[in-house]
């Protein structure tokens, strides 16, 4: 039976048990921001959250910037009919980011908790849009094989962690750490100790 993302889910996952809690997501948010901005070498003003539900990262975005644009994406209608128009969240399931009208590309693009559940196909049909979609930093957060994990794992794919890196570096992006990787415009003014051998 696949999974559902209604009302139930969220409650579940994000108000019930809400692992980590607004802190820890205030922390990741933090990090995900000074990152891009250290690489950009300004502040960020476009944000896209790619498999966003519904827009957690919103609120602690705009908290740091308050006037950068926000805009999620998600594969749940319960998500966007609850918070979409109140939040910039729009309908879009992953694998089809190539019907997403073309926009400017943003500073940094974010997909967390999200890729581990997706089968091969859909996630390669997405991450090849990403260099479309992002020319400064991606926030990238993902769980491999032998990760140990405290959450929903129903439906999650354990592969291998150098299958992500592959399946990034396909997609145009180089990684830097702590889930950021760098476009490839940003990369190539990295610095080399910036970057991984």
């Amino acid at each position: 039976m696949s999974k559902a993302y209604d009302k139930r889910y969220f409650d579940t996952w994000y108000r019930q048990r809400d692992l980590g809690g607004k802190a820890a997501l205030a922390r990741k948010v933090a990090l995900a921001v000074a990152l891009a901005e250290y690489h950009l070498g300004r502040p960020v003003r476009s944000v896209l959250d790619v498999g966003c539900g519904e827009g957690a990262w919103r609120a602690p975005l705009l908290a740091l910037r308050p006037k950068l644009h926000y805009m999620g994406l998600d594969s749940s209608e319960y998500a966007i009919a609850r918070h979409g128009a109140r939040r910039n969240l729009h309908w879009l399931p992953f694998g089809d980011l190539a019907a997403l009208p073309p926009i400017k590309p943003v500073d940094l693009l974010v997909c967390s908790d999200v890729m581990h559940y997706l089968s091969d196909e859909e996630l390669k049909r997405g991450l090849a849009e990403f260099a479309r979609l992002c020319d400064g930093v991606a926030f990238l957060e993902v769980f491999a094989e032998g990760d140990e994990i405290i959450g929903d794992l129903q439906e999650m794919r354990r592969r291998p962690a150098a299958w992500y890196r592959r399946a990034f570096a396909r997609a145009g992006f180089t990684a830097v750490g702590s889930h950021t990787y760098l476009s490839a415009p940003v990369a190539a003014a990295a610095t080399a100790l910036e970057l991984p051998r």
